[in-house]
Formats: structure tokens, C-alpha cells, sequence
């Protein structure tokens, strides 16, 4: 596993539930160009407000993240304890408070175990090894059950220099701007150095086009830091290695939602615009109607159908319309149809769909799971 030059990290337990990872800090040993989004949820997380306060001048050199409590619904002693976070690492690490964002996910409502966090944050420096991202990978891990990494090498002027990515998320999952929490670093800047037009163009095209459970979480985070070592390269290489990684990064998340059996991928084709496409892909995915014909192998395509028609705004001509499940055809699907749209869904683990509207040339791909008695279960007992 190859990881950018001059990233440190660390993660570790510090009992703020279990004995599993729930710390880890991950450092620059030079301030980096940095560039975040954040959730839109109109009840951010504590972490949100000091992120969106300390990523403003474009530079971060520090993560700090806590895993197993959200820092959510904390009132002003959550926003103050973030701030103290940030204060207590920036004295270990040697540099501006100003220069971390912290990050936690988990229960809402629950303050945080704060003296453990300080504490963990005092002694942090000493923990910090090279590298070391694929520990970090577990550390912010909650209802995931596997680490979610992706990185890409890019070579200039013989210089090799690495993409790294990470992300958790599993649940509580329908972005308007990203996934659960997601961070990318990298060594190289790209030469326009418009890292917020690039994270956004690209967080548009993927983290927010997955949905698990249409619930949009109150943390979601996603960071990309270049401390720019290896020098500039190429706008379109840039962009499209981050892509690339946020792309995966977003499949690897919906393939991991709570209880999911199935990855499902659906393009929406020949569409109006953006708003129509999306709108209408959410609508599909977001049905547990739909989800659950897929668990089942219930070759029920009426179900696509009432999807696209509640869209109440967006009429699509029926005549006009195609379905296709792993290139099946199913509108007005006959018996020996769905006998084969029955095997597809029951005989694969990753399903594609694909939509025609033929009101436009647009199209967009999303991602989603299936929805299981896993799901219930996971969810029904989550504090308990």
C-alpha cells in the first residue's frame, strides 16, 4: 500500500464505547491546501461548525476524529469541546489550532467522553507513525464492517506521487453534499489550486449520488488535503484520479449499508437536466418497495413504475419510458421474463438498472443497496 509523502497518522482505542479503534489524528508535516464539504442537515454536529470555521482560509495541516459519539445535539458545550480539542492537539502537534478539522460520528445526543479525548490528544504526537492510513481506515469505523480505502499513483517529470482515500458510512445515508465522513490526501496540487471547485464537482457525481436509508446524516464530512510536496499537476489528471477514488470510495459504501446483501448501480439515461435525473434515481432507490423486491429476487417491475410516477413534478411519458435490469428489458414483462429478471436478481450480488426517460440527453449514475431484516435489526437496537 503506497501512501502520499509526508502524512502521519495514528488510531487507537480510547474507550469511548468498546475496545474497538475510536480515536485517530492524521497530520501534515506542512500546512496543506485543503478544501471540505459538509452536510446541509439543519442540525450539524458540533465538529461542523469548528470545521467550517477553521477550513475558510483554504489551508489545514490536522484530523482529528472520534468515532462512537456524533457530537450532535450537544449545545453550545459541544461546540466548545471541539474548539478544546483542536486547542489541546494543536499543543502537541506544534501548530495553529486554526489548522485542524475535527470529526466525529456515532449515537446523537450524547455529550462526549471529553477528559478521554484530551487526553488522547495531549499524547498524540507521540503516536503519529508514517503513512499508516489503512489504521485510521478502522479507527472512524462504527456500524461499517470493513475498512473503505482507495488510492491512485499519478507520475510526473519521473515523480511518483499517491491519492489516498478513506471513508466510513453504512447508514443514516442520503447526501446533499457527500457521504458520512470521507478524507483524501494527496501530494501533489492541482495547477489551478481550485480545490473547492474540483472536491464539489466531484462529491456531485458521487458521494451525493449514494443513498442508503434517504436519511441525510448531521455529520457528514468530506476533506481533501495537498501539501503540494511533488509540485502542480494537471487540472484534468487531478480531477480525474479524485473521481476515480471518490467513486469507488462511494460504491464500497453503499455495497457496506447495514444489512445490505446487494450493491445496486443505477444509470439514469436521456434525461432533461440534472435536477430531473436525480430526482427521479432517488426516487427509485429510496423505495423500500423497490429494495426489497431486489433482496427477494421479486421480479416486480410495477414497482419501478410507481417510483417514477411519484415524482409528482417530473411527468415522464410512459410510451417513452425503458427499464432494464442486467440488460432485461421488463416493461410488460411476460411470465417467461420474469422467470429471467427472478434469476438476475437472485443469482448476483451487485445489480445494475438502467432508466431511459428520453426527455433530454442527460445522465447520471447512483448507487444503492438493498434493504434486508438486517437493516431493522441493526437499527431497531442501535444504543441498546
Amino acid at each position: 500500500m503506497k501512501y502520499p509523502l509526508g502524512f502521519y497518522s495514528f488510531g487507537k482505542n480510547i474507550g469511548i464505547k468498546d475496545t474497538s479503534l475510536d480515536f485517530a489524528v492524521i497530520y501534515s508535516d506542512v500546512r496543506c491546501h485543503a478544501a471540505a464539504v459538509f452536510t446541509r442537515n439543519n442540525f450539524p454536529g458540533a465538529p461542523i461548525y469548528v470545521g467550517r470555521d477553521h477550513i475558510k482560509d483554504g489551508h489545514l495541516q490536522a484530523i482529528v476524529i472520534n468515532s462512537k459519539n456524533s457530537n450532535v445535539a450537544t449545545g453550545e458545550k459541544g461546540i466548545q469541546d471541539s474548539y478544546q480539542i483542536c486547542e489541546t492537539l494543536a499543543k502537541s502537534l506544534g501548530i495553529k489550532k486554526e489548522d485542524i478539522l475535527p470529526s466525529s460520528t456515532g449515537v446523537i445526543g450524547v455529550p462526549l467522553p471529553i477528559e478521554k479525548i484530551l487526553l488522547a490528544c495531549e499524547t498524540a504526537k507521540d503516536n503519529l507513525k508514517p503513512g499508516n492510513l489503512d489504521e485510521v481506515a478502522e479507527a472512524i469505523m462504527t456500524t461499517d464492517t470493513k475498512k473503505k480505502i482507495s488510492y491512485r499513483t499519478m507520475t510526473l517529470d519521473g515523480k511518483e506521487g499517491v491519492m489516498f482515500g478513506i471513508a466510513k458510512g453504512a447508514g443514516m445515508i442520503e447526501p446533499n453534499m457527500a457521504t458520512m465522513l470521507s478524507y483524501i490526501l494527496c501530494d501533489f496540487l492541482p495547477e489551478s489550486n481550485d480545490l473547492n471547485g474540483i472536491l464539489k464537482r466531484v462529491v456531485d457525481q458521487t458521494y451525493n449520488c449514494i443513498t442508503i436509508d434517504s436519511d441525510t446524516s448531521t455529520s457528514d464530512t468530506v476533506v481533501l488535503m495537498c501539501s503540494g510536496k511533488l509540485g502542480t499537476i494537471s487540472d484534468q489528471v487531478f480531477e480525474s484520479n479524485l473521481k476515480e477514488i471518490a467513486t469507488e470510495l462511494s460504491k464500497k459504501i453503499a455495497r457496506d449499508g447495514e444489512g445490505a446483501s446487494k450493491l445496486i448501480e443505477l444509470t439514469v439515461k436521456q434525461g432533461r437536466d440534472d435536477h430531473q435525473v436525480t430526482k427521479i434515481g432517488k426516487s427509485i432507490l429510496n423505495s423500500p418497495l423497490v429494495k426489497t423486491a431486489i433482496y427477494g429476487g421479486d421480479p416486480n417491475w410495477g414497482r419501478f413504475i410507481m417510483a417514477i410516477g411519484k415524482v409528482f413534478d417530473e411527468p415522464i411519458p410512459y410510451d417513452s419510458l425503458e427499464i432494464q435490469l442486467g440488460g432485461i428489458s421488463v416493461k410488460s414483462a411476460n411470465n417467461e421474463t420474469k422467470t429471467k429478471l427472478a434469476d438476475y436478481l437472485k443469482s448476483n450480488e451487485e445489480i445494475f438498472i438502467t432508466v431511459e426517460l428520453n426527455t433530454g440527453n442527460f445522465q447520471k449514475t447512483f448507487w444503492s443497496c438493498d434493504f434486508t431484516e438486517g437493516y431493522i435489526q441493526e437499527n431497531a437496537y442501535y444504543t441498546t
